[in-house]
């Protein structure tokens, strides 16, 4: 004898009932068949709302009773049996018997427990007799046999308990002399030994079908619903997520209570003593493996075997000193709930006594916190305790395995990762079997939990990193590019799967949760939404995705002053802009206390040097107890290009033109000709070293012309480089007639930083400094006569984007 048991969504439609029966038709070619179904997917929801619309005097009840109606008819007439009328006429009937309940509840006014057990009986009724005539008018070898002929029940209405002997003694005695090779029975639905009829609860299908292959001790139960398994996670809301080939009668029943929809707890109690594994099967994947239960063949090496969640929790909290070292106040607090029929999901207390926490449903709460400060209102009036305090909006994420006790650092693991993503917990509750670890979280994180977690535990210690890209423009385009390239190196050899969720630039932005196709970007971010700064901040924000950087490849103050909004979030910033930090000092402590409380990454290495790791090779001497005393360096590769490229055969015009049109100043050159630049660099290194400065403490010394410097646009600026080529042209013959390079040069010495134009001797480290390159020399401690020095590429689209690339993946690293 086969047990299998088919959800609402397996019954759901046409389709799925045809699948269904190409199931049950190839097991009875082997075996005879114990098949229970549930209602038609959603019809046990609409039949409890359109009780309780006639209960309320709502007349749309009759919309809701025409809806239930049409979707049984559209489903008969699609299966297309010869004897549809057949069907159709005992639908007639079961409808109206429906309809004049329904009618009833409206004119007293009342929808009884009682009662409702009778309305939402209908919809396995009518589902089962459909299934059964259908495969009868196909030549099949089946029959329906009403369950609430065979279950016994008390008179607990709503969720009945099983009188067990009867039960079994009843299915026994009719299996034994049933002929047919497939029995379809109606889940959930019962009777009382006083014949009325009653129900084993939502989800009590499940229970149904455990009952009928505990009485008749078969080999095993299948589950059919629509997923193959038990996942690891809700595979909705996690991608990663995958089916559970073996897992514990216990570990199955504590994921299903922390809402694992695919098994109804209760389910496990009939076959738990007799062993008898159940087996979740997919209806519309039959071939699928799909998920054992049971205590054999379970994996010792798993420590956990699932993250599960519950959503739509309150936490109420008891406290006040009053409590302490007082017998009874817990007790009273329970009893209480208890008389409410309030279901207590999770409980917490401090070892102080102090404060008791519990976790309910949200729509209990109202009515449990004024019952509880009724029950203690002496206490509350005595300011021994506080009125009990109500936080909703609230979810609970549990993490479930047999073997997580054998195994130190669940908890730690668990907590870090979710800190980490600034996840913040509410209440934790661990037994002393460790096999459920559970947390309350707000409901907004549950998403970025269960993949944070599910990463922690069930991933190939692949990291997901996901980027958000302000500025696409010549930098940021190569940047992208770059992403796109690497994007398989990384996945493989640093284990970082780095997805582009966000691209901006200054009149559209484009988003895509699952990552954007970088084969088709541009063409994406053309089509997409108009850009705001605020509106992109809040996408991100909103997204809520974990291991999030925002990447600013802007030269944009406006953007600037966001990265705190985002730190705030635990939202890492990687940037190129150099405004943030050399802006006031203030507001730079600030961006490094917020990226220390939140734990959120602040990288700008690029601020310094392009793709240099100047910054980073400063932070390491820095944290290995080095003292910067001195830095010199030429910061500009856009002045060095400029002065390299310029002589008595140039003019100065034409060289800072080229130096535009090639992308090595910015599109305004006076931002790098006036030294603001390389000022704004040299305070970045002097603060980075510890040195508490701002850039109005940089002594600025201009070559420009006074014509250049007080210009008012670009154009005006470059007129003053054609009317003031002499100026220009005598600082070159000054350097020339002393053998001198001209070099423009940052200094900081004795805490104490300048920038200027200085003609540098030969024999000098920065003498033959080519192109666009920059140096940096650090002269420390450790480094007194001979720097430490770093020299290269300073400027240019390529390497800024790598530098880029790099503190990204520095973020993955970490």
């Amino acid at each position: 004898m086969k047990v299998l048991k088919f959800g609402g969504t397996s019954v759901g439609s046409s389709n799925n009932i045809n699948n269904v029966i190409n199931i049950l038709e190839t097991y009875s070619k082997s075996s005879k068949v114990a098949c229970i179904v549930s209602a038609v997917g959603g019809i046990t929801d609409k039949l409890l709302l359109a009780g309780n619309q006639a209960k309320n005097k709502d007349k749309s009840f009759v919309d809701s009773f025409n809806s239930i109606k049409d979707i049984h008819i559209a489903i008969i007439k699609e299966l297309n049996t010869s004897q549809s009328d057949t069907i159709l006429s005992y639908l007639d009937e079961k409808l109206n018997a429906l309809k004049n309940l329904l009618d009833g509840i409206y004119l007293i006014n009342e929808l009884s427990p009682k009662t409702s057990d009778k309305l939402v009986s209908f919809g396995e009724l009518l589902s089962s007799f459909i299934i059964a005539e259908t495969m009868k008018n196909r030549g099949l070898s089946a029959e329906r046999k009403n369950s609430q002929e065979l279950i016994v029940t008390n008179s607990n209405f709503t969720k009945a308990e099983v009188n067990y002997n009867l039960t079994y003694s009843n299915i026994q005695g009719y299996f034994k002399s049933a002929n047919q090779q497939i029995t379809i029975l109606p889940g959930f639905i019962s009777k009382s030994d006083m014949g009325e009829i009653t129900t084993l609860g939502r989800g009590g299908s499940d229970f149904t079908a455990a009952i009928v292959a505990a009485a008749l001790k078969v080999e095993q139960l299948e589950i059919w619903t629509d997923v193959s398994g038990m996942y690891t996670t809700n595979p909705k809301m996690v991608k990663q997520a995958y089916p559970i080939k073996n897992i514990s009668y216990q570990e199955a029943m504590e994921l299903s209570h922390f809402g694992a929809k695919v098994l109804y707890p209760p389910t496990v109690q009939p076959v738990l003593d007799l062993n008898i594994p159940i087996h979740i099967k997919n209806t519309n994947a039959p071939n699928d493996s799909g998920t054992i239960i049971s205590n054999q063949n379970i994996n010792n090496n798993t420590t956990v075997k699932g993250i599960s969640n519950i959503g739509n929790i309150a936490l109420l909290t008891l406290e006040g000193s009053g409590m302490i070292g007082i017998p009874g106040f817990s007790k009273r607090l329970f009893e209480t709930l208890a008389q409410e029929k309030v279901n207590v999901i999770l409980i917490t207390q401090a070892s102080s006594e102090h404060s008791i926490c519990i976790g309910i449903d949200t729509n209990d709460a109202e009515r449990a916190k004024t019952a509880v400060d009724k029950t203690f209102e002496n206490e509350i009036a005595l300011h021994k305790i506080d009125p009990i305090v109500v936080e909703t909006g609230l979810s609970i994420i549990a993490l479930v395995g047999d073997n997580m006790k054998n195994h130190q650092g669940i908890s730690g693991k668990m907590f870090s990762s979710l800190g980490k993503n600034n996840i913040n917990i509410r209440a934790i509750a661990q037994g002393a079997s460790e096999k459920n670890i559970s947390a309350v979280i707000a409901y907004k994180d549950v998403k970025k939990a269960l993949n944070t977690l599910h990463e922690q535990f069930f991933e190939a210690k692949t990291k997901q990193l996901n980027v958000f890209i302000t500025g696409v423009g010549n930098v940021g385009e190569r940047l992208v590019e770059q992403i796109k390239q690497q994007k398989i190196f990384l996945k493989e050899n640093l284990k970082i799967n780095l997805r582009v969720i966000g691209l901006s630039n200054s009149r559209k932005m484009v988003f895509n949760e699952d990552g954007i196709d970088l084969n088709d970007w541009k063409n994406q971010l053309f089509n997409g939404e108009q850009a705001t700064l605020s509106g992109f901040f809040q996408q991100v924000k909103d997204l809520n995705l974990r291991n999030s950087i925002f990447v600013d490849v802007t030269a944009n103050s406006d953007v600037a002053n966001l990265y705190a909004n985002y730190l705030r979030e635990s939202i890492g910033v990687v940037a190129c802009n150099k405004i943030a930090c050399s802006s006031d000092l203030d507001n730079y402590k600030l961006l490094k206390r917020l990226s220390l409380k939140y734990n959120a990454p602040f990288l700008f290495e690029t601020n310094v040097g392009a793709g240099l790791p100047v910054i980073d090779t400063l932070n390491n001497l820095v944290a290995s107890g080095d003292k910067i005393t001195s830095i010199q360096a030429v910061l500009s590769g856009s002045l060095n290009f400029v002065f390299n490229n310029f002589n008595d055969n140039t003019k100065f015009h034409d060289v800072v033109k080229q130096a535009q049109e090639e992308g090595y100043t910015e599109p305004d050159p006076r931002i790098d000709l006036s030294g603001v630049d390389v000022a704004r660099k040299i305070l970045i290194l002097a603060r980075e070293s510890g040195v508490e400065m701002n850039l109005e403490d940089i002594s600025n010394e201009s070559f420009l012309s006074e014509a250049g410097i007080k210009s008012d646009t670009v154009d005006d600026f470059f007129q003053s480089l054609i009317t003031d080529e002499v100026h220009y042209q005598n600082l070159y013959a000054s350097a020339k007639a002393k053998n001198c390079q001209l070099k423009y040069v940052a200094q900081f010495n004795n805490g104490k930083a300048s920038v200027g134009l200085q003609e540098i001797p030969e024999g000098h480290p920065f003498y033959n400094l080519e192109g666009k390159d920059n140096i940096v020399m650090f002269y420390t401690q450790r480094y007194p006569e001979q720097p430490m020095i770093i020299k290269g590429a300073g400027a240019g689209a390529d390497v800024t984007a790598s530098g880029l690339f790099a503190d990204i993946i520095r973020v993955g690293n970490n």
